[in-house]
């Protein structure tokens, strides 16, 4: 098996062996230690001594005598400071059923006493399978600067007293739209990165989708679940349209659709229309529904905005954000002109979460563009691209603002 696919496995198999670990142990922190150290070795010896015939059971074995070893250290360093005897621990705990605990790592990972960034650094660790180090990476900090942040989250854990249990009634509901939150979170920095030299980075969009795929395949009757299912397959379905061959940024509009991922489209259709069968509407489901409604029109021409703009409506009473508004602005003046849209835009102004934020500069410069104000559109393009941190934004913005300068 090649390292690649020694990786994938690793991958799946994380959260089925730290769930039997804290099953057996009890104690995450140590555990996910654990798990990690065991990976770790995995990564070594598995590529170039084959894989084992039982990979889970080799990974837990590994895994809780390290465990049982820090337990025991930490046993005699208090022994040797209080001068007392205890029994000796067990040396091979009894086995765990071989279940599925991907959702209630799901949960601890986004426990609220946590931030939304370590929520998300440590699901891609605790759940995700990757290493700190890739983790760091794909955030763009320095790889101790995310191993403190994992260390403080697990910690905060700890002393919050979480148990390995779902929560009920109203709480798990709220748990489920933390972890939701948190997978869109990844999705949206793997689909269209913050920062750096690269759009997007398809490592963290692949695994956000994965880890929906689980979630959806435990709560299949979940309408938000599949709702957030269906709009990171039909937004990932554009990937490979939206960037050139040199790695420049190309609007949907002037997308090639030919390269946009029928499968991917066909399945998140299937799951929208799945998802709106359900007695209530979620903010997922819509947005899905408006990721379709762009998926379904052949050209961007043949776009039907007047639905995408319903839908954004939809959207805004049911979960106000600033970006919904914005959105909603880019719809509008597709049907009732730039002016219209600018209009709604000027709403914004006022909102400190907006404040100099990129996204709404460009969108307000190309719709000062379509009004024929070359020069308000040239100035707002530049100051959009000073605010942003990708590079490749970065790029398409000042090239449109060559294209319109005055």
């Amino acid at each position: 098996m090649t390292t690649p696919d020694v990786e994938n496995l690793l991958r799946e198999l994380t959260p089925r062996v730290l769930g039997a670990l804290v099953r057996r142990h009890g104690q995450f922190e140590d555990c996910e230690d654990a798990l990690q150290e065991a990976i770790l070795a995995a990564t070594v010896q598995w590529p170039a001594e084959g894989v084992p015939d039982n990979p889970r059971g080799w990974l837990t074995t590994v895994a809780s005598r390290r465990v049982i070893d820090q337990v025991r250290s930490d046993r005699a360093r208090r022994e040797r400071e209080t001068a007392n005897t205890t029994q000796p621990m067990q040396a091979e705990p009894a086995e765990v059923p071989d279940t599925d605990d991907t959702l209630l790592l799901l949960f601890l990972c986004s426990h609220p006493a946590l931030t939304a960034a370590s929520q998300t650094a440590l699901t891609l660790r605790a759940v995700g399978g990757l290493t700190t180090a890739e983790i760091a990476r794909a955030f763009l900090v320095p790889e101790a600067t995310m191993a403190a942040r994992i260390s403080r989250a697990k910690q905060r854990i700890k002393a919050a007293g979480s148990t390995f249990t779902l929560p009920d009634g109203p709480a798990l509901e709220e748990r489920l739209r933390v972890v939701l939150h948190v997978l869109y979170l990844i999705f949206n920095e793997g689909y269209s990165a913050s920062s750096g030299s690269e759009l997007h980075r398809a490592d963290l969009a692949h695994e956000a989708i994965r880890l929906t795929r689980l979630v959806h395949a435990q709560l299949p009757e979940d309408s938000e679940v599949t709702g957030l299912l269906a709009l990171m397959l039909l937004t990932h379905a554009r990937r490979a349209a939206r960037t050139t061959a040199a790695g420049d940024l190309v609007p949907l509009d002037e997308q090639d659709r030919g390269r946009w991922d029928r499968a991917l489209i066909d399945e998140g259709t299937g799951l929208v229309k799945a998802s709106l069968a359900g007695p209530a509407l979620g903010p997922y489901q819509l947005q899905a529904a408006i990721a379709a409604t762009h998926a379904d029109a052949a050209t961007a021409e043949e776009t039907n905005w007047r639905q995408v703009h319903a839908l954004y409506l939809i959207l805004e009473r049911i979960a106000p954000n600033p970006m919904v508004t914005l959105n909603r602005a880019i719809a509008l003046a597709e049907t009732e002109g730039p002016r219209a849209g600018l209009a709604l835009l000027s709403t914004l102004d006022s909102d400190e979460r907006m404040a100099g934020h990129h996204r709404l500069l460009s969108v307000r410069a190309h719709l000062l563009e379509k009004t024929g104000d070359t020069a308000g559109a040239y100035e707002h393009y530049r100051r959009a691209a000073k605010s942003t941190a990708s590079i490749a934004e970065q790029r398409y913005l000042e090239s449109r603002a060559s294209r319109v300068r005055p």
